[in-house]
């Protein structure tokens, strides 16, 4: 993972959520990273340093002159050792100081010494988020290259209902292991990814579905957004939670996903159809409930759309990539979907397995191209295989342009 190994700078400041950073220190530890804390004075109005000091298994740093600390300027040292300062809860009173780079205090000087990323977690109540000055001042730190995250709409402590609540732990970590991630080579790509089954409703009760969870297809949005692409996720319905940083759009219905994909699709430079969708649907949908326990109950049931097909005959400059999910003949299954669909790539995994595929943590998988390579990938986590999926699109995308260079 992307944090582990790394040092990480944990700056807490005066808000309520103050208590919500020691969940955030926990999962941060749990990454196997390296995590000093630093804590205003408002911060410790709420929280007392000895709470993350226990957590972290560090002296926790509160003043700018500490007879504790080495004579060594340690706004600067700690600043040099650090791979990521992280500022959460951000307080609207912190964002304006950070902006405006005031520095008479430990955190203060921090922030003008730091060289890495450089993320904000905001929280704060009553409508404080929305005001001008705020929005300003979040302006000109993310024009300055600070990621400054979207607080959470809901109640607030104050009892009112806004936007304002701090970001959820899970978000913040997913935002920082994506600044910190290796490789930014999907930067300045649209990469359009479709997971999930699709439901094709036989009565306002009833569908036919089929089993996938969509865990690949989110593992490969998730992946390339920490790889630096702008990510659209077209989705069937899952328990999965969203990717931090994908613009996630609902589906339920293949005839809904076709026309978000071809939308969608118009601006992607690299598409990825990891979804199961249903291949028929009902020829008509009954408007009451069909009775149950009758003798027997025929279905006329009709052809959906052929999606990737569609986008294969309209590929244009697009990097197509589609999914084999077989049960047998494995590799001629994939290689007659890879020629009749006109894509580029492949994946082809063997459904018929409990282990792997359908609803697994894990999968093994062979990428089929269509200039004739092959490429097994034995089983390995879902992340690990869209990483590998990336990488593979990543060659062969280098290799169709390497002769238009020469």
């Amino acid at each position: 993972m992307a944090l582990a190994g790394r040092e990480v700078i944990l700056a807490v400041t005066g808000s309520i959520a103050a208590y919500k950073a020691a969940y955030l220190l926990r999962e941060l530890r749990r990454a196997e990273a390296g995590v000093t804390v630093v804590m205003t004075a408002h911060a410790r109005e709420f929280v007392a340093p000895l709470t993350f000091r226990t957590l972290s298994g560090r002296p926790v740093l509160t003043d700018l002159f500490d007879p504790q600390e080495p004579p060594a300027v340690e706004h600067v040292a700690l600043a040099e050792r650090a791979d990521l300062l992280l500022v959460a809860p951000a307080t609207a009173h912190a964002l304006a100081r950070a902006a405006l780079g005031l520095a008479d205090d430990f955190l203060g000087t921090l922030l003008l010494a730091m060289r890495g990323p450089v993320l904000f977690a905001p929280a704060m109540d009553g409508g404080m988020w929305e005001h001008p000055a705020v929005q300003a001042h979040v302006g000109t730190l993310r024009g300055r290259g600070a990621t400054v995250l979207e607080p959470g709409d809901g109640s607030l402590a104050s009892g009112l209902t806004g936007q304002g609540r701090f970001p959820e732990v899970a978000e913040i970590v997913e935002a920082a292991e994506r600044l910190l991630w290796p490789r930014r080579d999907l930067a300045g790509d649209h990469v359009l990814v479709t997971a999930g089954p699709t439901r094709e409703p036989l009565d306002p009760v009833r569908y036919l579905t089929n089993r996938s969870s969509g865990r690949m297809g989110y593992a490969i949005a998730a992946q390339a957004v920490r790889r630096g692409a702008a990510v659209t996720l077209v989705t069937g319905p899952t328990h999965l939670a969203p990717p931090a940083g994908v613009r996630v759009i609902p589906v339920q219905t293949a005839l809904e996903m076709r026309d978000a994909v071809l939308h969608a699709a118009e601006t992607a430079t690299v598409v990825i159809k990891a979804a199961a969708v249903a291949d028929y649907r009902p020829g008509r949908l009954a408007t009451e409930k069909i009775a149950s326990k009758q003798d027997g109950l025929r279905l006329e049931l009709q052809p959906t759309p052929d999606i990737l097909r569609e986008l294969g005959a309209r590929k244009g400059d697009r990097f197509l990539v589609g999914f084999a999910a077989e049960t047998h003949d494995l590799h001629e299954h994939a290689q007659a979907k890879l020629i009749k669909k006109g894509v580029d790539l492949i994946v082809a995994n063997d459904v018929s397995r409990s282990d792997i595929g359908f609803d697994a943590a894990e999968n093994e998988v062979v990428l089929l191209d269509r200039w004739g390579g092959a490429v097994a990938l034995p089983r390995r986590s879902k992340v690990e295989v869209a990483d590998l999926i990336l990488d593979r699109v990543q060659e062969l995308r280098r290799a169709v342009r390497a002769p238009q260079a020469t």
